[in-house]
């Protein structure tokens, strides 16, 4: 498998995985209105949903610089990383982000902005002290390599519909509870079967969407990956890189559930479990998977 090939093929996927997003917001909306006889609640869980997902996309950037407690690097300072990045932009004909430096001992890093032009790549102290130029090369261009995939956009149609979901299962419940429908009012065997499929709505719909949300992700880990290695011409740099990051202890204090899946790998340790049920509620592939996938493609 060539890295174009790859990069194509986990491209589709995760557009597949979009597609399948939709359709659960379809199905949702026309059980909803099927249900309740109206479609109000339906319009405006929708236009809360995308009115503060927007939000989100459009000052991304800032929120989750300051969530992570990132501060702009010094260029004097940090001057071989500023010209990596700048090196690495140069190759890939993307415009330079700006860099920021997380105080922590744990090597990660992450990347996000709403456009190439306002990306924003940060990195951890313990990244710069603990990799060598090839791995710190490799770990630019996997993010990088974000910023150029447009996985800021995927991201953010990816919270759009999932922040839909669960608000119209919020909106369904409520309904359903408190006799909000025409159909409730018709009899008591009528109104315990309403709250019946609300309550299962209400516990799989978001269920789903957030499982479909985590293989979103985890299909963008490996297109960066493959992305990255393309961008320096040398996989073994990143494969390297992962394998010290995974072995590392230190817990990354900045970090948090909604922040998770922005970084390079899981910044929780001690949650890398290998059991299936714990793969499908990750945000990132497990590290031997990336290695493996890195090791097989071809140049």
């Amino acid at each position: 498998m060539t890295l174009y090939s790859q990069a194509e093929s986990n491209t589709k996927k995760t557009w597949m995985l979009l597609g399948g997003f939709f359709l659960l917001l379809v199905g949702a909306g026309w059980a909803i209105s099927v249900l309740l006889g109206s479609q109000l609640f339906l319009l405006l869980a929708l236009a809360l949903s995308i009115g503060g997902s927007f939000a989100s996309y459009w000052y991304s950037d800032r929120i989750v610089v300051r969530l992570t407690g990132a501060k702009e690097a010094d260029r004097a300072e940090y001057a071989e990383v500023c010209r990596l990045v700048e090196n690495l932009s140069i190759a890939s004909g993307l415009p330079a982000p700006r860099l920021f430096i997380i105080d922590s001992s744990q090597p990660n890093a992450f990347a996000t902005g709403r456009s190439a032009e306002k990306g924003v790549v940060a990195v951890t102290t313990g990244l710069l002290e603990r990799l060598d130029r090839s791995e710190l090369e490799g770990v630019l261009a996997h993010e990088l390599s974000h910023i150029g995939n447009k996985d800021m956009l995927v991201s953010s149609i990816a919270v759009v519909l999932v922040g839909t979901v669960v608000l119209l299962a919020d909106f369904f419940f409520r309904t359903a509870l408190w006799g909000g429908s025409r159909n409730s009012r018709e009899g008591g065997q009528a109104r315990l079967l309403l709250i019946g499929v609300a309550l299962v709505f209400l516990v799989l719909a978001p269920l789903l969407a957030n499982l479909l949300k985590f293989a979103i992700s985890r299909k963008r880990e490996y297109l960066a990956d493959a992305s990255g290695a393309l961008l320096t011409r040398y996989p073994e740099g990143l494969v390297r890189a992962l394998e010290k990051i995974a072995q590392d202890p230190h817990e990354l204090k900045g970090a948090s559930d909604g922040t998770a899946h922005l970084f390079f790998a899981n910044p929780f340790r001690g949650k890398e479990q290998e059991r299936w049920i714990h793969r499908m509620f990750s945000t990132h592939p497990p590290v031997q998977d990336r290695v493996r996938a890195l090791r097989m493609i071809e140049l």
